[in-house]
């Protein structure tokens, strides 16, 4: 997909309807909100409260979390509000889990995934959040069809108006072993959905390891990303997972079983995806994200956090 313009998106951005593909100044640069995602790590996912702490102990300021972790202030969200602000944290968003993530092809369940969705949409509303960010269920056997990509699309397009009606933008999450996972996924979907309601959450490390340049992706869908997901890869995996086959149920488990990396390992061009951004004037979050960790949750935060202000000289 070319990175200009189409004729769809042209009419939109003349319209004043299209975000993050105005024309802009020569001397733009890119409003980047820092964030980390605080309960993705096994040290942390089984204390919400330690997370947010150690999140604050480390300099960050907002976090992303999971349905499943807040859902007991669900009927009282503004004590979890003060419970973050006691530790200088605000809510970024939260995302879908479970069973929210299953449906999105099936017309006989739209309903309900619409009524659960809103409702997460709703909570999160409260807490301030400005998007909601969601994963897709399991890979179709025999892989994705032409119409198992329509009903996605008519569903998020569905849910994208709903969510934009109550004043948030919506993304999805492309992720290794989903039914959202390639190019011709995110391409299909991208293509099939309104550019006013649904937009993308890119991940830098399944991007890559699904065989895609996190940059080049940037560039072609510039208007449609409002987060971006902080993986790094080695090297050798730019363009693609080069190594063995992958043990999806062992992946990440261990030191010596991992794909994804602190920020800084080289595989993905952090410099230059940030540059460009810079060039286009985009507005957004950066949340750093490891699913495992060589050490600790709160050292690979750190980690991550240092190359980010010493190397990218972003504010966390």
């Amino acid at each position: 997909m070319s990175s200009k313009l189409t004729r769809r998106e042209w009419l939109l951005a003349g319209a004043g309807l299209l975000a993050g593909r105005a024309l802009v100044a020569a001397d733009a640069k890119a409003e980047i909100t820092v964030g980390i995602t605080s309960n993705t790590r096994p040290d942390w996912s089984d204390d919400f409260v330690l997370s947010m702490r150690e999140c604050s102990e480390l300099g960050y300021h907002w976090i992303e979390t999971f349905w499943n972790y807040v859902t007991p202030w669900e009927d009282r969200p503004q004590e979890l509000i003060e419970l973050l602000a006691g530790m200088n944290l605000r809510m970024e968003t939260v995302s879908n889990g479970g069973r929210m993530n299953t449906f999105f092809q099936k017309p006989s369940e739209r309903r309900q995934v619409l009524e659960d969705h809103m409702r997460l949409v709703r909570f999160i509303k409260k807490l301030g959040c400005d998007h909601l960010k969601i994963n897709c269920g399991a890979e179709n056997p025999g892989g994705n069809t032409p119409e198992i990509y329509r009903e996605m699309a008519k569903t998020f397009n569905e849910l994208g108006q709903q969510i934009t009606d109550e004043g948030l933008k919506f993304g999805v999450h492309h992720h290794l072993w989903t039914q959202y996972e390639k190019r011709q996924d995110v391409d299909a979907i991208m293509e099939l959905t309104d550019p006013r309601h649904v937009y993308m959450v890119l991940d830098t490390g399944h991007t890559t390891m699904a065989g895609m340049d996190a940059l080049k992706l940037a560039k072609d869908y510039s208007s449609r990303i409002i987060e971006f997901h902080l993986k790094d890869v080695e090297p050798k995996d730019r363009g693609g997972y080069q190594g063995p086959p992958l043990d999806r149920r062992n992946v990440n488990t261990t030191p010596h079983n991992r794909i994804f990396f602190e920020l800084g390992k080289g595989g993905v061009d952090f410099p230059g995806l940030l540059a460009h951004l810079h060039s286009i004037g985009w507005k957004g979050w950066f949340t750093v994200e490891l699913d495992r960790t060589g050490t600790t949750a709160r050292e690979s935060g750190a980690i991550s956090k240092k190359y980010i202000e010493d190397v990218l000289k972003l504010e966390v």
